[in-house]
């Protein structure tokens, strides 16, 4: 499990505006989004009174996703000036991040043919899959 200090604005943001950025809202659980719904609250009541961090807010709550780094921002400063703020939206995150679903599922492949074949499940980030080849020609 992640320790709460070492989740980042960014990703405190990221969990808080969950419902308005993503569409998997459904890899969490029911307490894990009413969390979201909380640490939404709390961040907007924070910054509230900055017209920059309302414009970034109101955006990042339409769907843009190129604000969440400016909001990240505005929440690190504010987490910086009130520790306990901080802690608050801290553990909050936490707890989101701890209701995330984990996919167990089984991944099972058959090769009849001596083909290769490559199963991968990414949860974020990037999966770089199969056999690279350079062929030169001939010197």
């Amino acid at each position: 499990m992640t320790d709460p200090v070492t989740l980042s604005a960014t990703v405190i943001a990221t969990l808080a505006f969950t419902k308005a950025l993503e569409k998997t809202v459904e890899k969490f659980t029911e307490g894990a989004l009413a969390k979201m719904d909380e640490l939404r609250k709390k961040i907007w009541n924070k910054l509230q009174g900055n017209p920059r961090a309302e414009n970034a807010l109101t955006a990042v709550e339409q769907g843009n996703k190129e604000e969440l780094q400016r909001l990240a921002v505005y929440l690190q400063d504010a987490m910086e000036d009130d520790p306990h703020f901080g802690n608050e939206v801290r553990a909050l995150a936490q707890e989101i991040n701890a209701g995330k679903l984990q996919d167990n599922s089984q991944m099972t492949q058959s090769n009849y043919d001596n083909a290769r074949g490559w199963q991968t499940k990414v949860d974020g980030g990037t999966a770089y899959i199969g056999e690279i080849h350079f062929n030169q020609p001939p010197t």
